[in-house]
């Protein structure tokens, strides 16, 4: 009684690790048997060749198994135990198996409870095997002995039947192999002894398919004592780079055991592509939730950072809200921001040919990487004509190189810059830009774009084709091309007051997209900046603070 308690007790805790096991782990710890021939299935006279050289004493009867179902089996019973009996199958195939397994159930009578006993009676039978590559055997080959048979055991039987006593039946299972050929006969030999085959089933045992660690692994048949077996990522996962120069990521691989039971854990760098998130049990790959995105291979799936918003589930990248933007070098994890606004209260200190420009900070940094650039115009009233002023307007034109600033004119982060150089009788205007990594000037453009939500493939880059539009010669039109790796880029160094096509693309395994429909956009003409302050500074400074005249610039 107390065995069985012990015995309830383990059955309660194995039932509770069910509970927790992956379903598609706990399929695949138990092998799976494929079996090659099994005689309680057979319906007819299985006929299998009988050998002696005295009177025949195998017989093919029919008779019940333990759930009484119609079932042939052979029996003998020697009376002469001085002579060898033989009973061997038909043709078995081997299939992909190099080593099978053979599952013998059988009845042996005890010696001494037989009628006619004698010392050379025996409770042992023996188990050969014959490789073949066609169904070559006959009445007289191959030659009735051990060798070219190969022997697999002397097979014993744990019960056996007295008179009076219970009837059981033995279960044993033996190994055959390795096998080369294309298939084996099975022989038995007898001696002595007062026997009944009951069934024989001959199988061979493969690891069941597998999905594990984001890897799916096929049915597998050991051929070794471990058999590495080469899986591949599940749907909506792609294999990791190995990280080293050149190196090209390995498939998933994985042991399976000669018992057909996996060994280990996998090898493994599947990882679930963007916008999708290993399931619980990491047996596949599920999008992002609405609200949710993964821009990379690793990690989980989260929320949108601040001032954006995903499209739908399986998002890659959540796109900024309207007036919102990322800087190029920030990651699809930053949060989006606003370009600063303008800078307040600029006033000008001058002393001869030097101004002093000090401001203060806007109301709005945007973010924290502000800065500050101050750009230079002449605006004279004439132009000096051998040592006299020729009138006339003449337009504003960039300071240029003719003035010096001190510490210098863009990347400022103090609110104070000294201009030196200025000359008389002459006008300047100065612009006083906030900038954040969100800015776009006159001569650059900041471009985003909307992400696939559903992409067959992982996005690895973005390419961007732009040209400039109003060139009169259509074969002096210049594209140029940018790479991305995000849906944000910003385009420098474009001519002012210019119309420009701009297109872009993916790139995915499989190859570069086609372009998108071409979107037109226009840079400023000089005079426009985004959120500047604008300072006059004439011949003779002026009695008044000059006003702030913010410009709004778009974005697109």
């Amino acid at each position: 009684q107390s065995l069985r308690k012990e015995e309830n007790n383990k059955k309660k805790k194995k039932k509770k690790k069910k509970v927790k096991q992956n379903p598609d782990e706990k399929k695949a710890s138990a092998s799976a048997d494929e079996v090659l021939m099994n005689t309680k299935a057979e319906t007819s006279d299985l006929r299998w060749t009988i050998h002696s050289r005295t009177k025949p004493e195998w017989e093919e009867v029919s008779g019940l198994d333990e759930e009484n179902n119609s079932v042939r089996t052979y029996q003998i019973c020697q009376t002469d135990s001085s002579a060898s009996h033989w009973l061997r199958s038909r043709l078995i195939q081997r299939r992909d198996a190099s080593q099978v397994y053979v599952e013998l159930r059988f009845t042996m009578m005890e010696c001494s409870s037989r009628a006619t006993h004698h010392r050379s009676c025996k409770e042992t039978f023996n188990l050969y095997y014959y490789e073949a590559d066609a169904n070559e055997a006959t009445d007289t080959h191959p030659p009735w002995m051990e060798n070219p048979y190969t022997k697999v055991d002397t097979v014993a039987a744990d019960f056996l039947l007295r008179k009076g006593g219970e009837r059981k039946f033995n279960v044993k299972t033996l190994r055959l192999g390795p096998l080369s050929m294309r298939g084996f006969y099975l022989a038995f030999q007898a001696q002595g002894a007062c026997m009944a085959l009951l069934s024989v089933r001959v199988f061979f045992k493969k690891c069941p398919a597998l999905v594990s660690a984001l890897s799916a692994f096929p049915e597998t048949v050991p051929r070794t004592l471990v058999q590495e077996a080469e899986g591949s990522c599940v749907v909506h996962a792609a294999l990791q780079s190995g990280g080293g120069i050149g190196s090209r990521p390995r498939p998933p691989k994985l042991f399976c055991g000669e018992d057909g039971q996996w060994v280990g854990q996998p090898t493994t760098s599947c990882a679930c592509q963007s916008g999708f998130e290993p399931t619980e049990g990491q047996t596949g790959c599920t999008e992002c939730p609405m609200g949710q995105f993964k821009a990379g291979l690793e990690g989980q799936c989260t929320s949108c950072p601040v001032s954006s918003k995903a499209r739908g589930t399986g998002s890659t990248v959540c796109e900024c809200l309207p007036d919102y933007l990322r800087a190029p070098s920030d990651a699809a994890t930053s949060p989006c921001t606003r370009p600063p606004s303008a800078p307040r209260g600029i006033v000008p200190h001058v002393n001869e040919t030097t101004l002093t420009l000090e401001w203060n900070e806007p109301l709005d940094r945007g973010r924290n990487d502000l800065t500050y650039a101050v750009r230079c115009s002449m605006c004279g009233v004439g132009q000096r004509q051998g040592g006299g002023v020729a009138g006339g307007a003449v337009p504003c034109t960039p300071c240029g190189d003719s003035v010096s600033y001190r510490p210098a004119h863009h990347g400022l982060v103090e609110r104070r810059v000294e201009v030196w150089g200025l000359l008389p009788h002459t006008t300047y205007t100065f612009s006083v830009d906030a900038l954040n990594g969100s800015v776009s000037t006159e001569s650059s453009l900041t471009l985003h774009w909307s992400v696939p939500t559903r992409p067959h493939y992982t996005i690895l880059q973005y390419q961007l084709r732009y040209c400039e539009k109003e060139r009169q010669n259509p074969e002096q039109q210049q594209c140029h091309y940018k790479e991305s790796h995000g849906n944000q880029v910003v385009l420098s160094d474009l001519r002012r007051a210019t119309q420009y096509e701009v297109q872009v693309r993916a790139r995915t395994m499989a190859g570069y997209g086609s372009f998108s429909p071409a979107a037109t956009f226009r840079t400023l003409p000089d005079g426009e900046r985004e959120r500047e302050t604008q300072a006059h500074h004439p011949t003779h400074p002026p009695t008044h603070p000059p006003a702030t005249t913010p410009t709004d610039h778009p974005h697109q």
